[in-house]
């Protein structure tokens, strides 16, 4: 594979992975539920869906 390849590849991964999780997060949102993340802080938090939907750009249409 050349590098162009490896990095289209990459970068269809990564549009697949954003996709999920986004999709994810809006069936959580849709039952009221929480996602557990961990900061960078290293403490685990329960974080209502919808909240990280609303504090993050990505994930909004």
């Amino acid at each position: 594979m050349s590098n162009k390849e490896i990095e289209e590849f990459n970068e269809k991964i990564r549009r697949g992975l954003e996709l999920a999780e986004k999709r994810m997060l809006q069936e959580k949102a849709l039952r009221n539920q929480d996602v557990v993340v961990c900061g960078a802080d290293q403490i685990i938090r329960r974080i209502p869906a919808k909240q990280v939907i609303a504090d993050n750009p990505i994930f909004q249409d």
